[in-house]
């Protein structure tokens, strides 16, 4: 799924081996860095990241909207700063605050560093692996942080954590402080090869607060972390400010070198997207990406732009598979039956969407994993057909043809065949027509509410819900506040509703686990949106954890990827090719941007004389 901290990479180079990848790297012995497939970019001692500017300056203060989050964080408001548990909402860039064991290269597909850990040891069985932490590590209050502080973190997400951590520590046996430099993390055997890439990248949390405080959402005084930044100055809901650690104990390491060069953070908080636009406009917001397609093209013709204080760019997306999708939710039994799912599917009209609100500017969306080699096309190779085959006769017959399609429409907004062929399979489902309502044998009606929690939606879904009232379906839309929305998500109570997100570059098991497998349908919090629990997905998304090679891994992805559109548990909905970004002109960075992540926050820079130069000096 996401990557824990994919828009912050601060690794250090220290051990030894360089260039061994961890499918084929020796066990007991220290190594600096691990990558699932192939050779480690860096070799120990490199000076820092080639994506960033080692020498760029300290200083100024960033106010920006964020494009993603992570967690249980949303950006429309926050009443918790624990962000590593499953309720409450916290702020976007909290994690900026704690430091982890290893970290992610955004220039590499797959490959983690050593952070708070100087090297890592794999035992002979490939079950165990032995971090050796920095002596130097330390908590923003000067005390030190040791690998009790680490085993106390591993073993409270397993617990308590958030799905996204506890998920992928299922396999873990135990987390125990050899002493306090050494921590041990056991698995099972039965965790795929790549978790302790996923895992190894969590935060790493203050033993010694935790056992003082509750580990819940209550939490709204700062938890003492370890990173680079600290909370600053905050008004739950409003806004928060995140303060650059002047003695972080990192700092010069070569890792972090070129990263994390803004003195303050803040993040405003706005219930309304005109009004967070409008704030930019004036210079309130120093940064932006623009996911409206409509103001993207009409919007941006104001004065800063104008006269060259703003510039409006697009950035090329990363490439890691992306997905944007509408879930159906399955545990709500009208939503079971296959034909119900693709019915409702094929009364939304991309084709007259794309050119009357999106101004032409997002392609359909047809895969989980769009934009990736992970996406399925054409007839199933023999490789992906032995994966499939077992399944025959319990799968949808689809899965073995040609990779399923969204239909195309006339663009018209009523394609009379597409919405023929809907109503036909609501009358084979069981569904028929009851004074201008469909209605199944026991007479209950037919009814579909779509919940979203910005105007925006509303804006884009009408014209669906309307197509839908026209084949006898009684659709809504249901606007709430983000807090219930959050909350209504949680807990699964809804009958449809969209999801976005982007996948690390190379997926691993514990990422499908939280989106697709059937232990996810029950855990709230989890991304399981349409309650799928089907024996053959299961087996295809255990199938990606023993892939040895890259080629075996998009194998086993493909196959998932019929399934899981033979299935229709997902309605794709669209993608844009690059990021549409806005900001004023007073930063530098280094071009071209890496492949697997586009943290401006972490890598840019405050130019002194720009700033000068359109009055922001």
């Amino acid at each position: 799924m996401i990557s824990r901290r994919a828009f912050l990479a601060s690794a250090a180079a220290t051990a030894l081996l360089p260039g061994r990848a961890f499918a084929d790297s020796a066990t007991g012995v220290p190594l600096h860095g691990l990558s699932a497939f192939g050779e480690l970019k860096y070799p120990p001692g490199f000076s820092h990241f080639a994506y960033v500017n080692a020498d760029a300056p300290k200083g100024g203060v960033f106010n920006f909207s964020p494009p993603n989050w992570f967690f249980n964080q949303s950006v429309l408001t926050f009443n918790t700063l624990n962000s590593f548990v499953a309720r409450g909402e916290a702020p976007p860039r909290m994690e900026m605050c704690f430091d982890s064991l290893m970290e992610e290269a955004l220039d590499e597909p797959d490959a983690v560093y050593g952070l708070l850990a100087e090297s890592v040891t794999i035992a002979s069985d490939r079950n165990s692996f032995t971090f050796r932490l920095r002596p130097e590590a330390r908590f923003h209050d000067g005390s030190p942080l040791t690998a009790g502080d680490a085993a106390f973190t591993y073993t409270l997400f397993k617990k308590d954590g958030h799905p996204s951590f506890y998920l992928p520590l299922v396999q873990m046996v135990e987390a125990v402080a050899l002493s306090d430099a050494e921590l041990r993390l056991t698995f099972s055997g039965k965790q795929s090869a790549r978790t302790i890439l996923n895992v190894a990248t969590f935060p790493i949390l203050s033993r010694k607060f935790f056992e003082a405080n509750p580990f819940d959402s209550s939490q709204i005084r700062p938890v003492p972390g370890s990173g680079p930044y600290r909370v600053g100055r905050f008004s739950a809901g409003q806004f928060i400010e995140y303060e650059r650690v002047a003695d972080y104990w990192g700092r010069d390491l070569p890792v972090n070198r070129g990263l994390y060069n803004f003195d303050r953070l803040r993040i405003e908080f706005y219930q309304d997207r005109q009004a967070a636009f409008e704030a930019f406009k004036k210079g309130e917001i120093l940064y932006r990406q623009e996911f409206t397609a409509r103001v993207w093209a009409t919007g941006y013709d104001f004065p800063a732009l104008r006269d060259g204080r703003v510039v409006r760019r697009e950035f090329p997306s990363e490439r890691r598979p992306a997905m944007q999708a509408m879930a159906l939710n399955q545990r709500r039994e009208k939503f079971r039956d296959p034909r119900v799912r693709r019915a409702i599917g094929l009364c939304f009209d991309f084709e007259w969407t794309r050119r009357n609100l999106f101004y032409d500017s997002y392609e359909r969306s047809q895969s989980c994993f769009e934009r990736s080699d992970y996406r399925a096309d054409g007839l199933p190779s023999p490789a992906e057909l032995a994966l499939l085959e077992p399944w025959r006769g319990r799968i949808p017959d689809e899965t073995f043809g040609e990779a399923v399609l969204q239909p195309v429409s006339n663009g018209s907004g009523r394609d009379r065949r597409l919405l023929g062929e809907a109503s036909a399979l609501l009358a084979e489902a069981g569904w028929t027509r009851s004074g201008g309502s469909l209605a199944n044998d026991r007479g209950q009606r037919l009814s579909v509410e779509l919940l979203v929690d910005d105007d925006t939606f509303v804006r884009l879904c009408s014209p669906w819900v309307e197509t839908m009232k026209a084949i006898g379906i009684d659709a809504a839309i249901r606007l709430v506040d983000s807090t219930q929305y959050e909350a209504r998500q949680k807990i699964f109570d809804f009958d449809l509703v969209m999801m976005a997100l982007s996948f690390t570059a190379t997926p691993t098991v514990d990422d499908m686990f939280n989106l697709f497998h059937s232990s996810a349908v029950g855990v709230q919090g989890s991304r399981n949106y349409p309650g799928t629990a089907d024996p053959a997905v299961d087996a295809l998304v255990e199938a990606v954890g023993p892939a040895h090679d890259r080629e075996s891994l998009v194998t086993a992805m493909r196959a998932l990827d019929r399934l899981l559109r033979a299935r229709h548990d997902w309605i794709p909905c669209w993608y844009a090719a690059n990021h549409r970004a806005a900001f004023w002109d007073m930063f530098g960075f280094v071009e071209p941007k890496p492949d697997y992540g586009f943290p401006v926050e972490a890598m840019w820079w405050l130019d002194r004389d720009r700033a000068k130069a359109i009055g922001k000096g």
